[in-house]
């Protein structure tokens, strides 16, 4: 018997496929060494600050910002389309109640493609009026579960608030307030596109053999049900719970950094500065904490940043600030990922959009490390 390790000099080796550019994109630029983000050159400070999520979601879409005019009527396809068929509400109602937030998503997701009047035209012009479906209804999916599986009705998505502040109704079944609604568009414009990030990659890959832009959002959302890629701010929100008051800071990160604890929301694979959109979101945490009268989940994040600060390297991401944005809103922790679907919907049918423009099938290799040459044994003298 003999092993081998086959020679492929043409080959890039990298286990997880560190370092290797596998796609040219025109939609999201990062530089993690400065800690910069662009979507079509734009600056996510400038978008944060002006923009709202339809709007850089328009702008993913079709490469430039709309005009007035268009944004309009952009906007009045959003809202046209946020209702979803009754069929995929018994299919929510069916489910059991334990079922994961990100796993309904996945089924409904899904469910939807065959009620969609275009599901088998893959031009550009249909995937981007099934673009507008998804996103539109994704909220309406994701608030519906969220009332479903606490025995209320779903609520009937409004026509007159903006996709951010519909999903906080919706979701509560109260209009939320201006300084949430505006926390939220923000959130989900800062989330909205992120490079070839592993559930993009995933929506890519599938878009490469040609598959429906449908089929492509669901392995999307499969890839981001996974805890290593979107489940890192529940995992935050989880470890400020477990901490509990400020007083109680010092001691946890003293025994956590101790045991070698992971602590959740620092460090990325591509930042080496400060993630950009973390500032916004630490902005936003302390808005919320003051508005909502309770800065506890701020006032805890601040700590344990100012402690990873002075004891270690790692820079902070998106996901330390988003928990305690979301949770000051009330928002259950498992919905932390959904929300972060939302908003990367839009970045992902962009990334589907890109794929189909300029296909070959994404095909790596892979290199045979394994054993050769051996016998077949027959199964009476198998040991």
């Amino acid at each position: 018997m003999t092993t081998v390790t086959t020679d492929k000099d043409a080959a890039t080796r990298s286990k997880g496929l560190e370092g290797v550019i596998a796609a040219q994109t025109g939609i999201s630029y990062i530089d993690g060494v400065n800690g910069r983000l662009s979507y079509r050159g734009i600056d996510i400070n400038e978008l944060a600050e002006r923009s709202s999520f339809e709007e850089t979601t328009a702008l993913l879409w079709y490469g430039k910002l709309p005009k007035k005019s268009q944004l309009e009527r952009f906007n009045e396809k959003f809202v046209n389309n946020r209702l979803i068929p009754n069929e995929v509400i018994a299919i929510l109602l069916g489910l059991p109640k334990h079922t994961s937030p990100m796993g309904m998503l996945r089924t409904a997701v899904s469910a939807l493609a065959p009620y969609d009047p275009e599901t088998g035209d893959n031009s550009l012009d249909a995937n981007v009026n099934k673009s507008i479906r998804l996103t539109a209804s994704m909220p309406t999916v994701i608030a519906a579960w969220e009332r479903i599986r606490n025995g209320l009705w779903p609520v009937t998505p409004s026509t007159e608030m903006g996709h951010a502040a519909n999903f906080l109704y919706m979701l509560t079944g109260k209009e939320p307030s201006p300084e949430a609604a505006r926390a939220m568009d923000i959130a989900l414009i800062l989330h909205a596109d992120h490079g070839l990030n592993a559930s993009t990659f995933a929506a890519r890959i599938t878009a490469s053999t040609l598959s429906n832009l449908h089929s492509s959002i669901v392995s999307a959302i499969g890839t981001l049900k996974g805890p290593l890629h979107g489940g890192a701010n529940e995992q935050v929100m989880r470890m400020l719970l477990e901490v509990g008051d400020v007083d109680r800071v010092e001691q946890y990160m003293r025994g956590a950094l101790a045991s070698k604890k992971k602590i959740m929301g620092f460090g990325h694979r591509v930042y080496k500065a400060d993630d950009p959109r973390a500032m916004w979101l630490q902005k936003l945490s302390q808005e919320m904490a003051t508005s909502t009268g309770k800065t506890r989940w701020y006032d805890i994040s601040e700590s344990i940043r100012k402690i990873m600060q002075e004891t270690r390297s790692l820079p902070v991401n998106v996901d330390f600030y988003s928990a305690s944005v979301y949770y000051s809103m009330g928002i259950p922790i498992d919905m932390f990922t959904p929300i972060f679907a939302i908003s990367r919907v839009s970045g992902w049918t962009a990334h589907v959009y890109e794929q189909y423009s300029d296909n070959r099938l994404i095909r790596p290799e892979s290199e045979y490390v394994g054993a050769l040459n051996v016998p077949y044994t027959s199964l009476e003298d198998r040991t």
